[in-house]
């Protein structure tokens, strides 16, 4: 696992999840630019574990050959026991309360990071999400014709039991999605921080203009006032009595 630890114990955890055909070596940059505002957290990566079965390199949580929301959530029940897995030996090994660790993500990582962040018992401290997308819960339609992942999540919403997750708890939800992204519709986030705020969840949206598929110097700044936000969750101090 690619992790990048501060000099002294760690106080608090991120734990990213790549996309799809990439691996944990594409976001544990994140961790160096956000090392300086968060000096006390441990910045973990891992890598997927299958061979991206759509490109000659890297790796998937699961597979995405078959486009549609069975497939999809099939496939996110399935790696869910890993990411658990993960978090649980994180917390176990540095001593740390969920409420210490963050769950984040790019793409497909951002799906698994919300389908399983939300089931865990124990609220984490936040989960963090790039150009992704909600699938496993109930959504209300969509209002406009969304196209690729945000259209699928609409049309899932109206099969007959397609939705069997549950949420477990309530974190704050950090989502960041680029206007001109190709890949994955930035209607999808729209979507998800809808249905999340519906689950009385603290979303909040950011919609990055001139964006594609990625993550840009506007989105590593606002995710690290998220990370700071709730990983410290530091209390104002009170002014004093007039006397």
């Amino acid at each position: 696992m690619h992790h990048l630890l501060p000099k002294e114990t760690p106080a608090a955890i991120v734990l990213l999840l790549h996309g799809l055909g990439a691996d944990g070596r594409d976001l544990i940059g994140l961790g160096e630019g956000w090392r300086p505002v968060l000096p006390r957290t441990a910045f973990f990566a891992p890598d997927a574990p299958e061979a991206c079965d759509l490109a000659p390199f890297g790796f998937q949580w699961f597979s995405l050959r078959q486009w549609n929301m069975e497939a999809i959530e099939a496939g996110l029940k399935h790696a869910r026991p890993l990411v658990d897995a993960m978090i649980d030996d994180l917390l176990k090994k540095y001593s740390l309360p969920p409420s210490k660790l963050v769950l984040g993500g790019f793409s497909q990582g951002c799906m698994l990071s919300l389908y399983a962040g939300l089931q865990r018992k124990e609220a984490l401290a936040g989960i963090l999400g790039y150009s992704g997308a909600l699938f496993g819960f109930a959504q209300p339609p969509l209002r406009e014709n969304a196209p690729a992942v945000a259209r699928s999540a609409e049309q899932g919403a109206n099969i007959q039991g397609a939705a069997e997750a549950k949420i477990m708890s309530r974190p704050p939800v950090f989502l960041s999605h680029g206007t001109q992204d190709e890949v994955v519709p930035f209607s999808a986030s729209q979507l998800a921080a809808h249905t999340l705020q519906k689950e009385n969840i603290n979303v909040e949206l950011h919609l990055i203009e001139r964006l594609g598929h990625g993550i840009d110097p506007e989105g590593l700044d606002l995710g690290a006032k998220f990370l700071q936000r709730v990983l410290e969750k530091k209390k104002k101090k009170m002014s004093p009595l007039a006397p």
